[in-house]
């Protein structure tokens, strides 16, 4: 059963916002993953909200993903169930969104919390552990930082020899070049407030995401509600 006149507009739309979510799936997988591989470097393991968050983001990402296969599915088939599963879901995916979105802005502190006291953590496992060595080295490359606060955290750590610091700290990275350093030779800042910093504009970004995401979404709903409409009075027409 062919979608005519106004329809075959609705159907093409649909498409397009199908592709749309694609997109916008494959942005939050992405975006979710980078942010729970930062996370679980510092913060312990555990269902926290720092830990739970990302996993939502990402499980939102794939399901929506999938929900798109579905409504892609339905819309060339033009079959009802299809199309209805579709609307269902996409509705719940919405739910889960607005969610999430609370709950982030909720427990924001509470993560940066978490962040900062398991960070510190780390710190002082680090002449003991290889795993957390290696942790804290690519973590201070990284974000060109030193320490939590900042690089006099590490006089609190029995480094050897006594008042270096980790050689990842170095502006110029070199074996050795935490020894007999001066302050302009490391990065200064605290890694804390600098990783801090790069999570908050992610969530930012993330932010502005979902509301585009439940901006499609919604207008998603709506063309799919029109084709299941003008499938189901062609099923009646039959």
């Amino acid at each position: 059963m062919a979608v005519e006149g106004g329809m075959k507009c609705v159907k093409i739309l649909h498409y397009v916002f199908l592709l749309a979510f694609c997109a916008c799936a494959v942005g939050l997988i992405a975006v979710g993953i980078e942010v729970q591989y930062i996370l679980s470097q510092t913060i312990s393991q555990g269902a926290t909200p720092g830990s739970v968050l990302p996993v939502v983001i990402i499980a939102v990402g794939a399901f929506l993903f999938l929900v798109a296969i579905v409504g892609c599915c339905g819309a060339c088939k033009e079959n009802y169930c299809l199309m209805i599963t579709f609307v269902i879901f996409l509705s719940l995916i919405l739910l889960v969104e607005v969610a999430a979105a609370i709950a982030g802005y909720v427990f924001r502190d509470k993560v940066m919390s978490e962040f900062n006291k398991d960070f510190r953590q780390q710190m002082k496992d680090y002449p003991k552990q290889n795993s957390t060595v290696l942790i804290m080295d690519r973590m201070q490359r990284k974000f060109k930082c030193c320490g939590a606060a900042n690089y006099t955290d590490w006089d609190t750590i029995p480094l050897e020899p006594k008042g270096r610091v980790p050689d990842s700290c170095c502006v110029n990275v070199t074996q050795g070049c935490g020894i007999n350093f001066t302050v302009k030779e490391i990065h200064t800042e605290g890694c804390v407030e600098t990783i801090g910093g790069w999570l908050r504009d992610n969530v930012l970004v993330v932010a502005a995401a979902a509301l585009g995401i439940a901006f499609v979404e919604v207008l998603g709903i709506v063309f799919a509600c029109c084709l299941v409409k003008n499938i189901q009075s062609g099923y009646e027409v039959m």
